[in-house]
């Protein structure tokens, strides 16, 4: 699976947290945290991310790529393509 990220969209936090959700598609009970994020992430399999407008990110964008780089570190088959 291919995911496209565009790091403009990552503003406000409920705004990010939904986002999130259709990007992945997430399952119903993803629970809107940092957590959560984690923990879904960790469990995708031969998932890349690509993130687009890195220069132009919102607020919430910082703490999404830090979970994001976490999760990759834990998981082998989660990969960020830049």
């Amino acid at each position: 699976m291919r995911v496209i990220l565009d790091a403009e969209r990552m503003e406000g936090r409920d705004e990010t947290f939904l986002y999130l959700r259709e990007q992945f598609q997430f399952p119903e009970y993803f629970g809107n945290s940092l957590d959560a994020l984690y923990d879904c992430l960790t469990e995708l399999r031969d998932t890349t991310v690509v993130i687009e407008n890195e220069a132009r990110a919102g607020a919430w964008y910082k703490k999404v790529r830090g979970v994001i780089s976490d999760a990759c570190r834990e998981n082998i088959y989660l990969k960020v393509e830049k």
